[in-house]
Parts: C-alpha cells; structure tokens; sequence
C-alpha cells in the first residue's frame, strides 16, 4: 500500500509521470540535456513527486491521444509500474484527448497550461493575485466545458422523458435548457465580472506608477527562479520573499534603491517568466506588470548557470514583446555567476550578451557595476542641476515640482536655489519660464 505524503502546506503529494511529445521543428521544453526539466519544476512547485518520465517523437500529433494510442497503451503500463496518480503532458491537450488518455489510463491527466494556471492558483496571495488567476482559470476552462464534464448532458428544468422531479422537481418541469448552457452563462457571467474588477484593479495600478514619475522606475523581468527577489534585496535591503521554486513571487514589489550621490531609483520585482506562459496568465496579470510596461529601465535578470540560459533569455523576450515592452532601454543582468560550473556555456552567453553586467546577488559580486551602469543610463535620461530663480516665480516652481525631483532648496533674499534631478529634455523648458542654471 502506497504511503501518502503531504507537502508543507498541507497538499498530499502525488507521484507524477510527465509526457513530452517532440514534433518536427518544435524544440523541447526543457533543455538538451532533459527536455522534461522545466516541467519537472513545475510538477515539483506543484506538490508532485515525479517518479517518471516518457519522451516521444512523432511527425505529427494523433487527434485521439495526442500521443497515439500504441504509446498510450504503453504509458498506462509505465505509470502502473511508477504506482504514478496523476499524468502531466508537457503540451497542451484538447479536453477530448485528455478524456481518452484518463479512460486508457485510468489516472488524472493534466496538460502544462493547467498545471502552470495551479500553481498559480497556489501561490496566489494577496486579493488581486487571486482575481487574476480565477479569471484566467475561467479563460481557460470556458472553450472545455462540454468536454471536461460528465454531467452537461443533463438537461436542466425538464419534464421530457425523465420522471417527476428526477432533474429539477415540481415547479421547475418546463421546455428546459441545457446544463451546460447554464453553466457557460454562469462563467460568462463570472468572467465578465472578474474584467471589471481588474480593469478597475488596472486603472488604480497606472495612477501609482504615473504618480512616481519624479522617480526614475526600474523593474526587474527575468524567467522565474533567476533570482530576481534575491538582487532586490540585496540592492535594496527589502526583505522580499525568496524560495528556490518557480513562481515564488505574483505580486509586484517596490523599493527605494539608494544609489549614492542623492540619486534614488524606484525599483520594482516583478512575476517571472517561463516558456509558453499561458497567454490567458499574460492578460490577466497585465496589472501586476505595469510596473514592468512603464519602467524607465529594466533589468533583465538572467540565471547564468542554467543549462538553458540562451532558451530562458528568448522565452522572457517573447513575454516582453507581447507586453509591448521590447523598446524600454534595458540591462542585461547574469546572476548567479558564482554557481557557473560550465564555462563553454558561460563563455556563449556573454558572447551573445556582450553588455551584460556579471553578478551574484548572493555573494554581493558586481552589484557596484549594475549600480554603475544603472546611474550611466539614468544620466541619459535626467540630469541633475541647481535652478535659481524669484521666489515669486510660482509657474516655474509649479513645474519643478511637477516635471522634477527636488533634492533640495535654498531662500535668499527674493531668490530661490533648487537642488534637483530634471528629465534632460525639460531643461530648456525650464530657462524659458525663467529659470538660471548655476550648475550643469
């Protein structure tokens, strides 16, 4: 008799056999070394122990099993032997497909959008996090509902050829409709509740990042596990929750990041990335990123020493293109450096990634040089000066406060000196309303 496990947060643990189906051109998942080591991560974050792995190449996909049905045979074979209870496809199944392999098998069958939309599910916090990935839960499961559930055939309300009271009872025997149009009206309903929630959610999240606009905003982007959380709290000092697992932040983090001189930078941890993120997660999430789509600079954090570093770098790419974040002037981080065991793979990346800063936000290496390359691009962008002008001068010190970040100021008989940072662009602007640049 199999013994059951819990994880830490109370979750049993099930044994879990993964499926990856590799077609012409299409690359794996995971890595050359193991195409099945991302989903074996996310299977892990999930609660499951993997106890097996199956890896198949076919010229094109079977509309019944996804996998064929000679090999689905052998995988239910496989998965009695591994005593496995759940089977978890690295691609996305139809709901039919996943009906078929279930009835062979006889074990859940999940694909990689459902698991990564449960671990979502899990992690999720606070109470955006969790309207977020409802809606897309719903996003997902609304296209499925005739195929995932064995009860829509029922038909609501009916006094047809069931006996009295069989389905809904006195008072509800009538022309009927559907179940499964009932349910459908019910997550429409749901969902469209749901986008007026996060659209509001969305609204408040653009107010907050304008209203930092006398800041110069950073956000952290990166796959996830590229430890992104740990350079932030090393940088800042935040005290960031950190874990070794996929997905361990959803909700954004802001901290003030000191970076000496008087230059003070708003730096934001965003949700990371992974390879064929649900497109569903992208828009519902789109609130959490709006630190992301409206920073003045992003670094791009990436895990020197994974084995699929150049595979991660194209996956958030893609994510940030899609976000229409690929024009943002961006740095390019290599952490983890200090655990690079492969030095050809290292030694391709910074070809490829020729201005990448090399750092460990675990041992401290190269964050003096981030710091540096971070203060060389905001220098592009502002400028820091001493304003003089009348005291009376209110237009012009309106548009200071608006337009600028002011450090300090000084009064002196009618006059005003003000130390602070202005956007390099609205100088000029600034000696049209009358103001003296003591210091360039």
């Amino acid at each position: 008799m199999k013994e059951a496990k819990q994880t830490d947060n109370g979750i049993q643990t099930e044994n879990a056999v993964l499926v990856g189906l590799i077609l012409p051109g299409k690359e794996p998942s995971g890595t050359r070394y193991d195409p099945l080591a991302e989903l074996a991560a996310l299977a892990t974050s999930a609660g499951a122990k993997v106890v097996g792995r199956s890896i198949q190449r076919r010229p094109k996909v079977c509309a019944a099993t996804y996998i064929g049905s000679g090999k689905a045979l052998e995988l239910t074979d496989y998965a009695a032997e591994k005593e496995a209870d759940v089977i978890i496809f690295d691609n996305d199944l139809t709901p039919s497909q996943i009906r078929e392999i279930e009835s062979i098998s006889k074990r859940r069958v999940i694909d990689r959008t459902e698991l990564i939309l449960d671990i979502f599910a899990s992690r999720a916090r606070t109470s955006a996090a969790r309207l977020q990935v409802e809606l897309a839960q719903l996003e997902y499961t609304a296209p499925r509902l005739r195929g995932m559930w064995t009860h829509l055939e029922r038909i609501a309300g009916a006094g047809g050829g069931t006996s009295a009271g069989a389905v809904g009872g006195i008072g509800t025997r009538g022309p009927g409709e559907r179940q499964i149009e009932i349910d459908r009206r019910l997550v429409q309903k749901r969902v469209s509740f749901l986008k007026e929630q996060l659209t509001k959610l969305d609204q408040q999240k653009l107010r907050e990042v304008k209203s930092r606009r006398d800041y110069f905003t950073i956000g952290l982007v990166g796959y996830t596990n590229a430890g992104k959380s740990t350079l932030m709290n090393a940088l800042t000092g935040a005290e960031t929750h950190v874990a070794d697992q996929l997905f361990a932040t959803l909700d954004t983090k802001t901290r003030r990041w000191d970076l000496g001189g008087g230059q003070v930078a708003l730096l934001s941890d965003t949700v990371g990335f992974v390879r064929d993120l649900p497109h569903h997660l992208v828009a519902s999430f789109r609130a959490t990123l709006e630190e992301a789509i409206h920073s003045d600079l992003l670094l791009h954090v990436v895990d020197a020493a994974s084995y699929d570093a150049a595979g991660q770098i194209k996956a958030v790419e893609q994510v940030l293109e899609e976000l229409g974040c690929q024009d943002i002037p961006t740095v390019n981080v290599l952490n983890k450096i200090d655990a690079v065991q492969d030095d050809s793979a290292i030694h391709l990346l910074r070809l490829r990634m020729q201005d990448a800063v090399e750092t460990s936000a675990r041992t401290g290496e190269g964050l003096e040089e981030l710091k540096q390359h971070v203060l060389d691009r905001m220098r592009d962008r502002y400028v820091r000066l001493t304003i003089e002008t009348e005291s009376g001068n209110g237009r012009l010190l309106a548009y200071l406060n608006q337009h600028g970040h002011i450090l300090d100021q000084t009064y002196t008989d009618g006059t005003v000196q003000i130390d602070l940072r202005l956007p390099t662009p609205e100088v000029q602007r600034v000696v049209n309303l009358g103001g003296r640049v003591i210091t360039p």
